[in-house]
């Protein structure tokens, strides 16, 4: 299928994709505050700026976003059409990096989480929120 974008409609579009404080992230935050977890955000001292820190479990969440970090069986996870190698390139490092962060969070002691982008469509936050309380509750530290 062709882009009905021009590229630089495409850039636009493209350049306005958040980093931090997305929808999911906030819909997240919020209800996990209301659960009674305290947090920090964006910890710049902790490899990959993990979304939500939990110090006092020594547990973080990413808030991934499905097509982005590909997450598995997701059908928000396609591959764009046009310029296929350099998405799927882009897709592999993405997940490699994830995959490195992950790994270097726990050799440090840290519990990690993922919540991804369609488990916080408004319908399933607060269930996704609670079990991801249980769980951080559950590192106990």
């Amino acid at each position: 299928m062709v882009d009905f974008l021009t590229p630089a409609q495409r850039s636009e579009r493209m350049s306005r994709i958040r980093g931090t404080d997305s929808r999911p992230e906030l819909a997240l935050r919020r209800a996990l505050h209301r659960l009674g977890l305290r947090y920090r955000l964006h910890a710049k001292d902790l490899p990959g700026k993990p979304d939500i820190v939990f110090p006092r479990y020594k547990a973080v969440v990413f808030v991934h976003g499905c097509f982005w970090h590909r997450h598995a069986g997701c059908n928000i996870a396609t591959t764009p059409k046009s310029n296929t190698p350099f998405w799927v390139e882009k897709f592999d490092k993405n997940v490699a990096r994830d995959s490195r962060v992950v790994a270097t969070l726990e050799e440090l002691g840290w519990h990690v989480f993922v919540a991804w982008e369609c488990e916080l469509a408004p319908s399933k936050v607060q269930a996704t929120a609670e079990q991801l309380a249980l769980a951080i509750r559950a590192t106990g530290t």
